[in-house]
């Protein structure tokens, strides 16, 4: 088969495409530029000269690079929660076999995350509604897969007896929807760093997994 027709056979499967030829650098620049236009007007509200204005370049330009505004949105969202998985991940390894280090270890990934580029993860959060299948189906896979790092460790330090809470899994949901929504309200010239509002994170969550003391 040649290049051409794999290149239709993508497209007739609604899959994405990016065409990088112009570099990363390009690439990044849209990005950060639909990430931009997009929090303030939605995906919806969005038009593909919206992000190109945005970025300095022409409509072509961006064409270029994607060959529509659904897959800049997927690239976003891709890029996103393949990064945080990697990431809670590496945090969990480094963590030992201690239940309580790997709560605080994984809790610190997740908040910095949401941190590091607010509007971001947002529109990663708000947004998987304007993802067609089969990238809202994978997308939302990917998430549970973060959702059970979460339930591995709630439940293996309860099963160890250093949590004690009666509803492990709830527990674990309630910790990773509350270190989400971090990236709603935090303000960096508020009066706390990323670093304490993590640590506080961290207590937080050990309060809600139901540590034991001794």
């Amino acid at each position: 088969m040649s290049a051409a027709e794999q290149e239709a056979g993508r497209r007739r499967r609604g899959r994405r495409t990016v065409n990088s030829e112009l570099g990363p650098a390009g690439v990044d620049t849209l990005l950060a530029a639909s990430i931009e236009v997009m929090s303030e007007h939605g995906y919806h509200g969005t038009s593909v000269r919206d992000i190109a204005h945005r970025a300095g370049v022409s409509p072509a330009a961006l064409y270029h690079h994607f060959p529509s505004k659904h897959d800049v949105l997927v690239t976003i969202m891709d890029r996103g929660i393949e990064e945080l998985l990697e990431r809670t991940g590496e945090a969990l390894s480094a963590a030992g076999p201690r239940a309580i280090d790997q709560l605080c270890g994984i809790v610190d990934v997740h908040v910095r995350f949401h941190l590091e580029d607010q509007h971001g993860t947002m529109l990663g959060t708000s947004e998987v509604r304007a993802l067609a299948e089969p990238f809202r189906g994978e997308h939302l896979a990917k998430r549970r897969k973060q959702q059970r790092f979460f339930d591995r460790v709630l439940l293996g330090g309860t099963r160890e007896g250093v949590f004690h809470t009666a509803y492990p899994r709830d527990a674990a949901r309630a910790i990773v929807v509350m270190c989400t929504g971090v990236a709603s309200w935090y303000r960096p010239e508020g009066p706390h760093s990323r670093t304490e509002i993590a640590r506080r994170y961290q207590e937080l969550a050990l309060d809600l997994a139901g540590r034991r003391i001794g």
